[in-house]
C-alpha cells in the first residue's frame, strides 16, 4: 500500500512541470491572462517547473510547495476571480482548480515535504 501512496508525489508534481512547459510553448497566447506580458508567462513557467523539480528531488520542497500555493492563490485573485464573478463557468472551473491545487500544495508542504531548511 505504501508503494501506491508513494505515487501521489509524482502524480502531483509532474503535471506542474508539464504546465510549465506549456507556458514556454504558448507564451504569446497566454500573455492576455498575464496583463499582456509574455515575460510573466515565462516567469510563471519557470516557477512551475522549479516547484515540480524541487518536489521530485526533495530539495527545498517545503518552500517550493508553499510558494506554489501562493502563486496559485495569486492566479485565483488576479486571473480567475473576475470572470467567475461575471458568471463565466470556465473561469469558475479554473478558479476552483487553482484553489484545490493550492490546498494540495499546502497539504504537501505540511505532510510530505522533506527539506524544512528554509521553512521550519
Amino acid at each position: 500500500m505504501n508503494a501506491v501512496l508513494s505515487l501521489g508525489k509524482y502524480l502531483f508534481a509532474i503535471p506542474f512541470a508539464v504546465f510549465g512547459i506549456f507556458h514556454f510553448m504558448n507564451a504569446e497566447g497566454m500573455a492576455g491572462m498575464a496583463f499582456g506580458q509574455s515575460a510573466l508567462v515565462y516567469l510563471t513557467g519557470v516557477a512551475l517547473i522549479a516547484a515540480a523539480v524541487s518536489m521530485l528531488i526533495g530539495k527545498l520542497d517545503k518552500l517550493a510547495a508553499v510558494l506554489l500555493a501562493l502563486m496559485l492563490i495569486i492566479f485565483v485573485l488576479a486571473i480567475h476571480l473576475g470572470g467567475a464573478m461575471d458568471g463565466d463557468q470556465s473561469a469558475m472551473s479554473a478558479m476552483l482548480k487553482d484553489i484545490m491545487l493550492a490546498g494540495a500544495a499546502l497539504i504537501y508542504a505540511r505532510s510530505e515535504a522533506k527539506d524544512a531548511s528554509v521553512i521550519g
